[in-house]
């Protein structure tokens, strides 16, 4: 039977990076894939031709575009502010609560609401280092972590953190920052950053849906530059189509409930969802 999977996101763009490509192989399996983001991202980097209407709204036009490519069949914004990476990222605009100072209690709630409604199966959240540690990612860490233990059904909603391995991320960052190939770049703030290899209990094979992931990562437009110049996600998609896949071809996720990681040789997709029937 086909299942539901609810992907929860602390801004748009977050739901292609780390998990488009699964989302996309989940979809095109059959089953139903619904987008639930915190916040419009509106605290962002970017360049500040994206600014004219407003980055937020732009952000969500984009995350509308990245599902669609991904295979999504709804998108949910709970309306929170983004909280930025530190006090000074946030516009002095902004009225909405920022996520990060929101009770994990009420936002979870929120969620709880969402998996009920949807019937939810699946719930996908982040790992506990919020993968490069941005706040918000954090927040969502405890926030879905909350909202499975609210759930309470049985069956109970099966959850997934997305996540990556920290020792080879840790290598390539620590080159780039050698390099100095980015201004400003700090390898040390991702020294906790991610999941341990050895704690990851699922890597997912998605090179069958690399061009699903590349769309979703094209879509967001506004994350490809700063005014400082060309962002990551920018010199990502510039890479040839081979390039792309062999360095985004895998995804990785960490399944709390779950004591070791399936065994080499094993469809960790397979696991995952299996194929609708």
């Amino acid at each position: 039977m086909p299942l539901t999977v609810v992907a929860v996101n602390a801004h748009p763009d977050d739901e292609a990076i780390l998990m488009g490509g699964t989302l996309a192989r989940i979809s095109a399996a059959g089953h139903r894939v619904v987008l639930v983001t915190a916040t419009d991202g509106d605290a962002g980097i970017s360049s500040s031709s994206y600014a004219v209407g407003g980055l937020g709204r732009r952000r969500l036009l984009e995350l509308r575009a990245s599902a669609m490519a991904l295979g999504a069949v709804e998108v949910i914004d709970l309306g929170y502010g983004d909280s930025g990476m530190e006090p000074t990222d946030v516009p002095p605009s902004l009225k909405r609560p920022r996520l990060h100072t929101v009770a994990v209690e009420a936002v979870a709630a929120r969620v709880t609401q969402i998996l009920t409604e949807k019937n939810a199966d699946i719930v996908i959240g982040y790992d506990a280092a919020g993968g490069y540690g941005h706040r918000d990612h954090v927040q969502i860490h405890h926030i879905v972590r909350r909202a499975v233990e609210m759930f309470g059904q049985e069956p109970t909603v099966r959850l997934f953190e997305a996540t990556a391995p920290r020792e080879p991320l840790m290598r390539v960052v620590s080159l780039v920052g050698r390099l100095r190939l980015f201004t400003g770049f700090d390898p040390e703030g991702w020294t906790d950053g991610f999941t341990p290899s050895g704690q990851i209990t699922h890597r997912v094979d998605v090179r069958s849906q690399i061009h699903a992931k590349r769309a979703a990562l094209k879509a967001h437009a506004s994350q490809h530059s700063s005014d400082g110049g060309p962002r990551t996600m920018a010199w990502a998609l510039r890479a040839p189509t081979p390039v792309f896949r062999l360095i985004l071809g895998r995804e990785y996720f960490v399944e709390p409930a779950r004591a070791t990681s399936l065994p080499d040789g094993v469809d960790a997709f397979a696991d995952l969802v299996g194929d609708a029937v």
